[in-house]
């Protein structure tokens, strides 16, 4: 069997080059993955995401297409790739983080967790075996252990007694995937996620134990809930120190462009987050030059491209002026030409940050363009 991952270039630091091996195609990494929550990437269509955005791998999620479309259909269409015609790479995560934000409606205990439904306020269990199964029938390539996150800030017990539920729930995640294999005639990847918010002495036990537990691949969860940016960093730091050097590490919900290219400098190689596409519907818009709000007055007259250096058409064929009028008018379209903007842009982001890992001179370079991508246009 072909090596999963492969590193092909670190730099000065931490920053590495790599190449993940999937049965859809192959992920170079550092990589930024769009969020498609219930099957779809909102706004955006699956041909723009390949062809126009250059997505080489996609999300979807566990608790979302669990509800609907549900495992019937998932399993009867022959799973995600087939039912939303994606043909690369899907990671799901765990279901354990929409659960974590149902904290009005949901009921935890050994077991697993009892929630109600967002939709129709019936109610579920996903224990770690159900979320398990549920991945199977999803069939995504790279898929999560079911953890609990906690919010921000916490007590120090709280996290403490979360995360070693987390680590026994991860042993019977393991147990499961071990006795139940593919349903679609291809390799799923599992990995753990490190909790312990944002004590050093927590992250450092569930970094080991996750270590441990020799998967092809590991996360770091409970981080981008709310904690102040200089921790983000930190922890990612100590927990990228502990973590197999030889395996992908993956950042969960993370986040804005400045965010992504601090991670990737402290050896994270694959994140994601709903920001992309969440600001862009608001007019939000991530360049190169900065972060640019589309319903100012100064675009009202403004004709020229949506912007000059970005990499898909809609930076071409519209001005932004054009789009400001769309945003201001409600009309859908805004959103769908800012939605395929900014994801275009963080693809372009982890890219040209990977070629900068690979010419060696990454941290000089990062060093230069946060300071420019932080500011407001």
């Amino acid at each position: 069997m072909q090596q999963f991952f492969k590193i092909e270039k670190t730099s000065q630091g931490k920053a590495r080059a790599g190449e993940l091996v999937t049965a859809h195609g192959v992920v170079q990494t550092p990589i930024f993955m769009p969020v498609g929550t219930v099957a779809s990437v909102k706004t955006v269509h699956q041909r723009e995401l390949r062809d126009d955005i250059k997505a080489q791998i996609i999300l979807g999620n566990t608790y979302h297409l669990y509800l609907r479309p549900g495992m019937e259909v998932m399993q009867e269409a022959g799973g995600l790739h087939k039912f939303m015609n994606w043909d690369l790479p899907i990671l799901t995560d765990s279901g354990g983080f929409q659960v974590f934000s149902l904290s009005g409606t949901r009921k935890m205990s050994e077991e697993g967790v009892k929630f109600k439904s967002h939709i129709d306020g019936s109610v579920h269990l996903f224990t770690p075996e159900k979320s398990m199964e549920i991945q199977r029938q999803i069939g995504a390539d790279i898929f999560m252990a079911f953890d609990e996150c906690v919010a921000y800030p916490a007590h120090y017990n709280q996290v403490k007694k979360s995360m070693d539920m987390t680590h026994r729930w991860l042993k019977r995640c393991m147990d499961w995937n071990e006795k139940n294999p593919e349903l679609y005639g291809y390799k799923q990847r599992f990995f753990p996620i490190v909790q312990g918010s944002t004590y050093s002495d927590l992250r450092k036990i569930s970094a080991e134990v996750i270590a441990e537990a020799g998967a092809e691949g590991n996360a770091i969860g409970g981080l981008s809930v709310g904690e102040p940016e200089d921790e983000l960093y930190r922890i990612t730091d100590e927990v990228t120190d502990i973590l197999p050097k030889d395996k992908p590490r993956y950042l969960m919900g993370v986040g804005t462009p400045w965010n992504i290219l601090e991670s990737i400098g402290l050896g994270i190689d694959m994140m994601d987050c709903v920001m992309p596409t969440r600001n862009a519907r608001n007019g939000m818009l991530f360049t190169w030059q900065g972060v640019m709000n589309l319903k100012n007055e100064r675009w009202k007259k403004d004709f020229s491209p949506l912007d000059e250096f970005g990499t898909s058409f809609v930076d071409r064929e519209y001005s932004k002026a054009y789009v400001r009028h769309l945003f201001v008018s409600k009309e859908y379209l805004g959103k769908q030409i800012a939605s395929i903007h900014n994801l275009a842009f963080y693809l372009d982001l982890v890219k040209v940050a990977r070629e900068h890992i690979v010419a060696g001179d990454f941290y000089e370079w990062k060093n230069s363009v946060v300071p420019v991508l932080r500011q407001r246009l």
